[in-house]
């Protein structure tokens, strides 16, 4: 069992070159970690807190629009003949459903 076991293992050669495989995977993460930390780039909290409120206001006036325009639509139906799928092809409406957009969950 022993042999077994001491035959499943790493050579010394191939442990080194293990370890410096190690050695230079933490210098890229320690490297790219210093270009992180140093970048004078960063986004200030209040403009990360004015894009969240602009966000919120456009996802807001997208759910009036849509409940609007869904109202809108569905009193037109009522008195339409055909269905309501005939009637969007015939006007030209295209649906967020048709091209798989779903608003953004409220916060």
């Amino acid at each position: 069992a022993e042999l077994r076991q001491l035959g499943g293992s790493l050579s010394t050669a191939d442990m080194a070159r293990e370890a410096q495989a190690l050695r230079q995977d933490c210098a890229a993460y320690a490297e790219r970690l210093q270009r992180i930390t140093a970048a004078t780039n960063h986004v200030s909290p209040e403009e990360k807190e004015q894009v969240c409120r602009e966000q919120q206001l456009y996802c807001r006036e997208w759910r009036r629009r849509k409940r609007m325009a869904t109202e809108l639509l569905d009193a037109i139906l009522e008195g339409y003949p055909k269905s309501k799928k005939q009637f969007f092809e015939e006007v030209g409406i295209e649906t967020d459903e048709e091209h798989n957009v779903a608003l953004p969950a409220a916060p």
